[in-house]
């Protein structure tokens, strides 16, 4: 039996928390690490944080961008190595990265911070007014029929 790997999806959404909560029942989808390592939490009804472990980056080497339910992280390494030293191990990742995530519908980036090594990406839903659902009064037949006679009149 052929079973599909939706790892990649699910790892890389924001905002579509109960169709991988049915997925995962269904299938046990379990996640594959990637390079750089992350979290996707929730902090609130409406709330959300990535956060990623950017250990060596700086500022400057890091860029985020956010464009039509898409943001990416890109990292860019530099390294400089003196010509009097000779790194004999390298354990330490500088390799440039570029991670993707697809937001939902009205998902908007509030900010990031780096703080400690750890990349901080935060996320706000806010469904305009048009799009949440709204109550609808139930009226009375022979009341309705009264003011559309006191409109005609």
């Amino acid at each position: 039996m052929r079973t599909f790997d939706l790892s990649p999806l699910y790892r890389s959404t924001v905002g579509f928390d109960r169709l991988f909560s049915l997925i995962d029942q269904i299938g046990g989808v379990e996640n594959v690490p990637a390079y750089p390592p992350y979290n996707i939490e929730r902090t609130g009804e409406n709330a959300y944080r990535i956060t990623m472990a950017v250990a060596g980056f700086g500022e400057q080497e890091l860029s985020i961008e956010a464009r039509e339910n898409v943001l990416t992280v890109k990292g860019e390494k530099k390294v400089e190595e003196a010509d009097d030293k000779k790194v004999l191990y390298r354990g330490i990742a500088a390799r440039s990265f570029e991670r993707r995530f697809q937001l939902a519908d009205h998902v908007e980036v509030r900010g990031a911070t780096l703080e400690n090594g750890l990349l901080h990406v935060d996320l706000v839903r806010e469904i305009p007014e048009a799009a949440k659902p709204r109550q609808i009064a139930i009226a009375n037949g022979a009341r309705a029929e009264r003011t559309l006679e006191a409109k005609a009149a």
